[in-house]
């Protein structure tokens, strides 16, 4: 199947074409497993320090397509600029992760002070990101994103991660008025930081619901699928042709559902999912990306192609993005990453860039 009426396979997939090669990126494919952004970090201080500095921050959202010739680069940046936008402190403890104080555990939504301009740093990188793509790398996608609303609320209740978000969950069950105030302040909130991304120079957006696994059936049509499909709505309104990937992650048997419901254009799907079934229940002409387990990346040798060719023979027939099931891990061996590039794109050599 050809693809003339679009520049790369990847904007063929995002407009509901099947090329005859999957495009392919991977998610934190911009980070701590390159030593080019281990440099870059040493000298410029911290990971949000990083964020905020839009050179330092398109050098690092680059770095990827320099080295291996992705067919996106997906903006270097953090789900959590937006409770930082809305008012409340941020900062990463070292080994440890993000912080965000004060807790809307103890703290009502209303009694911050929301800074807007804390995500014009980041506006600036896409910006950015875009002028050097059209320049250097054309035909390569630029993805923004942003946290989903339930993933974010978990972190602005509870105040950092938490394994069972035993505190959102139990403020959305006892305390639902509240709750929906901050779900509903989320989206709109994301919206207009995923309208401005897009009006910035960004090709798509990915909507991020990374704890979504954890919620009951009703709550997940709740607090997933409802917001998510208000903020696609809000987002194709502003921004006619806007296209949106969305990742429930943890899903699992609810993907159908939040497939019809949230109606993004293409579905992301972890690494738990599997991908054969994925194929059945999902609509047929929805664009699909995943699905490798980010750990057999890192195992690599027979394992890793075998399971290359799974996920590409089970989504033959349907567009394709080829991805992670999640973020790539900070001990991944950049040849592995090279071997799946290889393997997808059925090359002897690895597309692009020098190797470490």
């Amino acid at each position: 199947m050809t693809t003339p009426d679009f520049p790369s396979p990847m904007h063929a997939v995002l407009n509901g074409q099947r090329p005859p090669v999957p495009p392919i990126w991977f998610m934190r494919q911009a980070g701590r497993y390159l030593p080019e952004y281990r440099a870059l970090r040493a000298e410029k201080g911290g990971f949000l320090e990083l964020c905020y500095d839009p050179d330092a921050a398109t050098e690092v959202t680059i770095q990827p397509i320099r080295r291996f010739g992705f067919d996106a680069a997906i903006l270097f940046s953090d789900i959590l600029v937006i409770p930082h936008a809305l008012g409340q402190n941020l900062w990463f403890e070292t080994g440890e992760g993000p912080r965000l104080a004060p807790r809307l555990a103890e703290t009502l939504l209303e009694q911050l002070t929301p800074q807007p301009e804390r995500l014009q740093p980041v506006l600036q990188t896409v910006q950015q990101v875009r002028a050097v793509l059209d320049a250097d790398h054309p035909g390569t996608a630029l993805f923004g994103f942003a946290g989903s609303p339930w993933t974010v609320a978990t972190y602005m209740v509870h105040g950092q991660g938490s394994k069972d978000h035993a505190a959102t969950r139990r403020m959305a069950y006892g305390d639902r008025t509240r709750f929906a105030a901050l779900i509903d302040r989320l989206v709109q909130a994301t919206s207009d930081y995923l309208i401005a991304q897009l009006q910035a120079g960004a090709d798509a957006v990915q909507l991020f619901d990374s704890w979504s696994g954890s919620l009951a059936p009703a709550e997940f049509t709740r607090w997933v699928i409802e917001p998510n499909r208000a903020i696609v709505d809000r987002v194709r309104s502003a921004v006619p042709g806007a296209r949106i990937i969305g990742f429930p992650k943890g899903a699992g048997g609810k993907l159908g559902a939040y497939a019809t419901g949230v109606a993004p254009d293409v579905i992301g799907i972890d690494e738990t999912v599997d991908p054969v079934w994925a194929d059945r229940i999902l609509p047929p002409a929805m664009p699909v990306q995943g699905n490798l387990d980010p750990l057999l990346l890192i195992a690599g040798g027979n394992a890793l192609d075998a399971g290359v060719d799974a996920i590409l023979s089970a989504f033959a027939q349907r567009p394709h993005i080829f991805n992670l099931g999640h973020g790539i891990l900070p001990d991944t061996p950049i040849a592995h990453v090279e071997q799946v590039l290889r393997r997808v794109r059925g090359t002897g050599a690895s597309n692009g860039g020098h190797s470490a």
